[in-house]
């Protein structure tokens, strides 16, 4: 049986929005590409939308997936792609880069209660409007979270470079700083993917992310939860 894979061009670039591709398999409401501009769900990061292109005419793409055999692009409503066409896939780009102003702010906050109270993320979901995090805080006040976010907008203020390099395995896990999810581990890969912000933080992580935490705006806090004696929730959006 003949494998299928895609080659993702926005772990390089998170920037690219759009990349000529061609058709590698079809299904019933999905197509797999050769390669992809297409943030596939994952890590707490919603996959990205937009069309795909072939001869003038536009298929609307609403989820993307990694799956065996490849990044699968589900496609709304009836399609006329076939293996073997060369067409154009081309991201909604306010969305992504919202998500990706997010991601780095989630990374940058993160860090702030890693260091500053010891709080290791237990889940987290990242959204267009507003996104959270699920943490292990004790000593949870509003106060105390106040803090951490008013020190992370501090940080982001300084405009750190962010910059996304890939690390043997063994020599990633070395450093302590890579992981910091609670109830996550690297993947078992030769080589990790990894997102520093230059000063602030350091991890094993597969989102997009922006060039510069100027670029993020700032953080303010939606609203906290208390879920029980080690289970803590944060909602915060961006501004502007």
């Amino acid at each position: 049986m003949k494998s299928f894979s895609t080659t993702l061009l926005c772990l390089e670039d998170s920037y690219l929005k759009e990349t000529e591709a061609e058709v590698v398999k079809k299904g019933e409401n999905y197509v797999v590409l050769d390669k992809t501009v297409f943030y596939p769900k994952g890590g707490g990061q919603p996959s990205d939308v937009g069309e795909i292109y072939k001869n003038g005419n536009a298929f609307r793409v609403v989820n993307v997936e990694k799956r065996e055999g490849g990044v699968f692009h589900f496609i709304d409503g009836e399609f006329d792609l076939e293996v073997g066409d060369k067409v154009v896939c081309r991201i909604e780009w306010n969305r992504r880069y919202k998500l990706m102003r997010m991601h780095t702010a989630a990374h940058v906050l993160a860090s702030v209660f890693f260091k500053d109270y010891n709080a290791k993320i237990t889940g987290n979901q990242l959204d267009v409007e507003s996104s959270r995090f699920d943490f292990n805080l004790p000593n949870f006040s509003r106060e105390l979270v106040e803090k951490a976010i008013e020190k992370a907008n501090s940080l982001i203020k300084e405009g750190k470079e962010v910059k996304v390099y890939w690390l043997k395995r063994e020599e990633a896990l070395k450093d302590k700083e890579v992981v910091k999810l609670a109830k996550a581990f690297p993947p078992s890969l030769d080589y990790l993917r990894i997102v520093e912000i230059v000063g602030v933080d350091k991890q094993a992580d597969g989102g997009t992310h922006v060039k510069n935490t100027k670029e993020i705006g700032e953080i303010k806090l939606v609203k906290l939860k208390n879920k029980g004696k080690d289970n803590k929730r944060l909602y915060f959006s961006l501004s502007p």
